[in-house]
C-alpha cells in the first residue's frame, strides 16, 4: 500500500474512533449518590432522655409539733406551783391539773379540763373553753367565756363576769358583783351577792 492509502486508512480509523467516543459521551450515564458513612452507634433514632420522677422523702412517722409552754403540757397527776405573785397558763383537753401556791393570774383554755386549786390562792382567773371545772381556795376576780363550766371557791370573789350557757358557780363567801350574758347559768354565794347585771334567760343568781 502506498503512502496515500495508509494516510487515508488512518484518517478513516481516527474518524470512526471519534464517532464512537462521541456516542459514548452522549449516552446518559447513571448518577450514583454516595452518602457519607453512618456514624457508629447512630443506626437507631436518638432516644430522648426523660428525667426520672423527683424523689419525695417519706413523711416521718411522727412530726414534732410546735412546742407549747411547759405549763400547758401538764398531764394527769402533775402539779403546778405558783411562786408568790407568779402567773400560770394551762391549756389542753381531757386533763386534770393540780395547782398550788399564790398565783397573781391563771389563764385556762381548752375543753374538759379539771383544775384542782383547792390549795391555791388566785388573783385573776380567766377561763376560755367548754366543760372546764375549777375548785379553788380563793379567787379575787373571775372571768368565764364558755359553756357547761363548774367553778367553786372556798372564799369570796370580788367580781364575776360570765359569758356562756349552763355554767355553775358556787362560792362559800360573798360575791361583790355579777355580770351574766347567756342562759341557764347558776350563780350561788353563801354570803350573798351584791350588784347584778344579767342579760339572758333562765339564769339563777342567789
Amino acid at each position: 500500500m502506498n503512502r496515500h492509502g495508509r494516510c487515508g486508512s488512518a484518517l478513516v480509523g481516527a474518524g470512526l474512533l471519534a464517532v464512537a467516543l462521541a456516542a459514548c459521551s452522549l449516552s446518559p450515564q447513571p448518577t450514583v449518590t454516595r452518602l457519607p458513612p453512618a456514624m457508629s452507634g447512630a443506626s437507631a433514632a436518638p432516644t430522648a432522655v426523660v428525667p426520672s420522677a423527683s424523689v419525695v422523702p417519706a413523711t416521718p412517722s411522727s412530726v414534732p409539733s410546735a412546742s407549747e409552754p411547759a405549763d400547758a403540757e401538764r398531764t394527769d397527776g402533775d402539779a403546778l406551783t405558783c411562786a408568790d405573785g407568779e402567773s400560770k397558763s394551762i391549756s389542753g383537753s381531757e386533763q386534770t391539773v393540780r395547782l398550788t401556791g399564790s398565783c397573781a393570774q391563771v389563764s385556762i383554755s381548752g375543753s374538759a379540763l379539771t383544775v384542782d386549786a383547792t390549795t391555791a390562792q388566785i388573783g385573776t382567773l380567766a377561763i376560755a373553753g367548754d366543760r372546764v371545772r375549777v375548785d379553788a381556795a380563793e379567787i379575787t376576780t373571775l372571768s368565764v367565756q364558755g359553756n357547761d363550766g363548774v367553778l367553786s371557791s372556798a372564799g369570796s370573789i370580788g367580781s364575776v363576769d360570765l359569758s356562756g350557757d349552763r355554767t355553775q358557780i358556787t362560792v362559800a363567801g360573798t360575791i361583790a358583783s355579777v355580770a351574766i350574758r347567756g342562759q341557764n347559768n347558776t350563780v350561788r354565794a353563801g354570803g350573798g351577792i351584791g350588784d347584778r347585771t344579767i342579760e339572758g334567760r333562765d339564769n339563777q343568781v342567789d
